[in-house]
């Protein structure tokens, strides 16, 4: 999905708002444009469970592929508690509670000076 701010924009507030309405619990945006040249956004979210992570990536990707924001690449399955979904400039993770406690992806941006917006 790299494209224009506007779209970049659009895209994390898509996302942010398709996990609060699906009870994705502790959403979290990292802007990291100025210290990665990878992706611009990290929005991490907990899934309740394995189940629910699974139905937050296939309604993310079915609703976000709808406004024509597609999906360029996923890692990880409901299985291991943390799939990766990569729009291109922005990166989602989903966690299961464990797995997003053992990772702590926030606390590791974080040390870098990256400020966390929540949402809920």
């Amino acid at each position: 999905m790299t494209g224009t701010a506007a779209s970049t924009d659009e895209a994390v507030s898509k996302i942010v708002d398709l996990l609060t309405e699906r009870q994705a619990e502790d959403v979290v945006l990292l802007d990291i444009r100025d210290i990665a040249s990878f992706t611009d956004y990290f929005v991490i979210a907990t899934a309740q469970n394995q189940r629910h992570l699974r139905a937050l990536v296939d309604s993310i990707n079915t609703d976000l592929a709808r406004a024509g924001i597609k999906t360029s690449h996923i890692e990880g399955n409901d299985d291991s508690g943390w799939v990766l979904v990569d729009f291109g400039d922005v990166i989602l993770h989903i966690f299961t509670p464990e797995q997003r406690a053992f990772y702590k992806l926030e606390a590791l941006w974080g040390r870098s000076g990256v400020p966390a917006v929540r949402f809920q």
